[in-house]
């Protein structure tokens, strides 16, 4: 059987959502709820640890959190006023049970569980230092940097070897790390990866999107900002700013795909955003055509746009089955073949005989764009163009998010025109990158001085690559191998 779903393997995926709770009695089923909300960001696992007054419950496993914590008996197993989870997509260690967050450890002041949405680019070098001072790593994660880091910190406050460790590490990172009496949450000085800070009567809440705090009910507060780390006790709330001030570079991708369009990400509206791209796209790529059809669900805000903007009509030509799980069947060639109406299928009475405009969030390897069209047009479109709702996917990314390498980009590898003939569309078109920057308020990209992060795009990656060198390209760091039971 298969563990991941064969028929998505052509978007670019969101490492981990992370969310934790402080102050109230039901502190895990609020996490649980709070996971689902961020079930989109990582659907590989997930987990949630516990504090008690003594102990620290905890439940981590592979599958989806309904799977996982949709037990009354599992929820009951984690009592307490605080509880940390974490949902996750591998990228950085593979996949493993011995990687499914959040870790934990003890230390000399007790126990620690932490949660990490991101990735870091010096988790090797940083690893090999502390496996010459005696650390014994038990995963291959780079959360577990962190918890090396804090446990051989020589300062004594909790928060003070926090803050040891986040200076010695770069990358991309939001973390929730709890303890017996605190709950603190850390952005990577960035901003990269996104973090909120929430309320819901005395309990305070972080999680990596607004719609974790929608979910439970809770007053969103602000945003975390990059560089701050946030220390939440009994006696309230402590904002600690250890880095020197920079300019922030928020992930672009999160507006174009990876957060839930129902979510507020620093200040905007991902909908409005979004709808915003589709008018751009309309303005820089206009085409006579009979009907705009998104390819669902991240198209969807965007064919609205574009429909609005260029006056064409709006029409679920694609319909999406939302019930196609992560483990399905033997992946045959035949099956693989048919794979995409798995997922997608066409609408003919809204397709044939019409001049489509589908509407897409981006293109990776190309294969599923090539599957949908081949769908659209057997449904007996006169015409198939496609747009894009963010610019041609050019490099990897290393802060967070799973990416081909650079050879398996279509875009890399391929002018627009030649990846239209191999799509098979009649046209293509890509947002530009000014566009892009437009749809989220700006008057476009500074070159000098970005508002985002936008190396998918540009290849401008704003924090180094120490680990991403010929000779750790082929590195393993583990021999272990884990069998998962059935």
């Amino acid at each position: 059987m298969l563990t991941t779903n064969p028929f998505d393997d052509d978007k670019l995926r969101e490492e981990c959502g992370v969310f934790g709770v402080f102050g109230t009695p039901d502190a895990a089923a609020l996490t649980a709820l709070g996971l689902h909300a961020l079930q989109h960001r990582g659907q590989e696992a997930a987990g949630i640890v516990s504090y008690d007054g003594e102990d620290f419950p905890a439940h981590r496993a592979s599958g989806q959190v309904g799977d996982i914590f949709g037990s009354e008996d599992v929820i009951k197993s984690l009592p307490g006023h605080r509880a940390v989870g974490h949902v996750r997509y591998s990228t950085a260690g593979g996949k493993g049970l011995r990687n499914v967050q959040p870790l934990f450890a003890d230390f000399e002041f007790g126990g620690l569980a932490i949660a990490h949405n991101g990735n870091l680019t010096n988790s090797l070098a940083v690893r090999d230092r502390l496996v010459k001072r005696g650390s014994i790593f038990q995963s291959t994660s780079d959360t577990e940097t962190f918890i090396h880091l804090i446990a051989t910190s020589l300062y004594e406050k909790i928060v003070d070897r926090l803050i040891d460790a986040v200076r010695q590490v770069e990358g991309a990172y939001s973390l929730v790390v709890m303890t017996q009496k605190k709950l603190i949450g850390v952005r990577d000085p960035l901003g990269v990866r996104p973090l909120v800070l929430g309320k819901l009567n005395d309990a305070y809440i972080l999680s990596s999107e607004t719609v974790g705090l929608d979910i439970v009910g809770a007053e969103f507060i602000r945003d975390v900002e990059p560089g701050e780390i946030v220390e939440i006790t009994e006696d309230g709330l402590r904002s600690i700013k250890p880095f020197k001030p920079v300019k922030s570079r928020f992930c672009i991708f999160e507006h174009v795909y990876f957060a839930r369009p129902d979510s507020i990400v620093e200040g905007t509206s991902v909908y409005d955003v979004r709808k915003n791209i589709g008018r751009e796209l309309a303005r820089e790529s206009a085409i006579e055509a009979d009907v705009v059809v998104p390819i669902p669900d991240s198209g969807v805000p965007s064919a609205l746009g574009y429909a609005e903007e260029s006056g064409i009509p709006f029409e679920l030509g694609i319909i999406r089955n939302h019930y196609v799980g992560r483990t399905f069947i033997e992946p045959t060639d035949q099956i693989r073949h048919l794979g995409v109406k798995l997922k997608h299928n066409a609408n003919p009475g809204k397709l044939k005989g019409k001049r489509v405009i589908l509407v897409d969030d981006s293109i990776v390897r190309g294969t599923t764009s090539t599957k949908i069209v081949d769908l659209v047009r057997q449904a007996g479109a006169a015409e198939v163009h496609m747009r894009i709702t963010s610019p041609p996917t050019t490099n990897p990314c290393f802060y967070g998010v799973d990416t081909p390498s650079k050879d398996k980009l279509m875009a890399a590898n391929h002018d627009i025109e030649s990846m239209a003939k191999i799509i098979g569309v009649d046209s293509l078109a890509f947002v530009t990158i000014d566009g892009l920057y437009r749809a989220t308020g700006l008057p476009g990209r500074d070159n000098d001085s970005p508002a985002f992060c936008d190396a998918c795009f540009t290849g401008d990656y704003p924090i180094r690559l120490t680990d991403h060198n010929a000779e750790n390209k082929d590195r393993k760091l583990s021999q272990l191998v884990e069998r998962q039971s059935a």
